[in-house]
């Protein structure tokens, strides 16, 4: 493996770094935060809550809605104006669109509607040109383990708010101090930041017609609805089960920081097929053995670590590696999209789904198209530049050769130690003998003469 020291230095080694993982992981925490208040406001449709099915589609489709408009429009715009000045006016207005929170509180149709539109606009219009600026000032090599140590600290800070328990009001403020916390330390970066990073332009159609980023982008839009629209929820005995839900959670945690290593090292395209395989067997071990066998852990396992390789990969690094010298806003926002719109459809249908179907005939559907989804990444290019998978595999070679050459000269000296305590204990022993034999001449001579 890479040495720690260097690892350490690549990834944090920069203020740029440093501060551009800060940026992107307070956006995150940030916008789960939101959608937590939102889901637990407006429910899944076919769950109860105070609004009718009708409703909940539509505030949920506003807000999906004004999100991915409002990203393209960022991305758009990313390339013509200051980006130091706009990411300050964006974090400015999440912190301001965080004290409406209390608003969620009155059940109010139009009032609900038009705060939710408001925290799409809000996240939306930024992000492509936060995460664009943190991907364009990392070098290809190490973008992997970096959007690693993203998914970690955001993780943290998901649990974090999770785990308070506060009411809607209390949220707003909080979340509103976590952006603005998030500004300071921008701003405090100061000019160290680079306004451009990447020069050029392009347009989301040639995005759309590259046949690299589509070879990646059809698997992730099969995955992305598939996994919303068959839901993979543990039950045991038709009731969610909480420990198989913590061991698939720990599991991401734990795959989605060794993914971001293992990207930079193994390369983009085997950790890619790695991860659906590995859905694909979740599905199907689901499908075809009894949910009350010891096989629901084994899925959990499965999916858990599918999840945090692909989370890592596609969310956070794929993209800007496939924008090559040019700017990765519009990369990042069509490569997103299918994840947004797949949450929307599983707030909205997925639930009918899980219950109209039962899970015998769900399961085989999602493992057949996570099998078909594979199939198009044989055919992607490595990302990950084959000179420094190489160097990597030496550099990681020669550490071995080297512990290997340390232990067999320990060894040697072992052995060499082992062989000169015999010869001395010998040379003691004959050193005894000559002693015993010398002093019976000795005490013959004095006895004689």
């Amino acid at each position: 493996m890479l040495n720690r020291q260097y690892l350490w230095k690549s990834t944090f080694g920069s203020k740029i770094a440093t501060t551009n993982i800060v940026l992107v992981a307070n956006a995150i925490v940030w916008y789960v935060g939101i959608l937590n208040v939102l889901q637990s406001t407006l429910g899944t449709v076919g769950e109860k809550s105070w609004l009718d099915p009708n409703s909940q589609t539509i505030i949920w489709g506003l807000h999906f809605a004004a999100l991915i408009f409002s990203a393209l429009i960022g991305a758009k715009i990313a390339g013509r104006i200051n980006r130091s000045r706009f990411l300050v006016l964006w974090m400015t207005l999440n912190a301001a669109s965080s004290l409406t929170l209390f608003g969620l509180n009155y059940t109010n149709f139009i009032i609900t509607a038009t705060l939710a539109s408001l925290y799409g606009i809000s996240f939306g219009l930024g992000m492509p040109m936060c995460i664009s600026q943190y991907s364009d000032s990392l070098p290809v090599e190490n973008r992997g383990r970096t959007s690693g140590i993203i998914m970690l600290i955001s993780g943290m800070g998901m649990f974090a708010f999770a785990a308070a328990p506060l009411n809607f009001f209390e949220v707003g403020i909080v979340l509103s101090i976590w952006r603005t916390s998030s500004l300071i330390v921008f701003l405090a970066a100061g000019s160290s930041l680079k306004p451009e990073l990447k020069k050029g332009t392009t347009s989301f159609r040639n995005v759309l017609s590259q046949r690299s980023f589509l070879a990646y982008f059809v698997p992730w839009v099969l995955f992305s609805f598939v996994n919303f629209l068959v839901p993979l929820q543990p039950n045991v005995g038709g009731q969610p089960s909480d420990t198989i839900l913590l061991i698939r959670y720990i599991f991401l945690g734990i795959f989605a920081v060794l993914g971001g290593f293992l990207l930079d090292f193994v390369g983009r395209k085997r950790i890619a097929i790695t991860g659906f395989i590995m859905l694909g067997l979740s599905a199907a071990a689901r499908g075809f053995i009894s949910a009350s066998t010891p096989s629901l852990f084994f899925s959990a396992i499965f999916e858990g670590t599918a999840w945090g390789l692909l989370l890592v990969l596609f969310i956070l690094t794929l993209w800007g590696d496939l924008s090559d010298t040019l700017p990765s806003a519009k990369y990042y926002v069509i490569g997103v999209i299918p994840f947004f719109v797949s949450m929307f459809i599983g707030f909205t249908v997925g639930k009918q789904i899980e219950d109209t179907l039962p899970a015998t005939s769900l399961f085989p559907f999602a493992a057949f198209f996570l099998f078909i989804a594979v199939l198009p990444l044989f055919y992607s290019p490595e990302t990950l530049p084959e000179k420094t998978m190489k160097d990597r595999e030496l550099k990681s070679y020669l550490e071995k050769a080297q512990k290997f050459a340390h232990k067999e000269a320990e060894k040697t000296q072992q052995k060499e130690a082992k062989k000169n305590q015999k010869y001395q204990e010998r040379s003691d022993e004959v050193k005894e003998e000559n002693q015993e034999e010398y002093d019976k001449a000795r005490k013959l001579a004095e006895k004689y003469y």
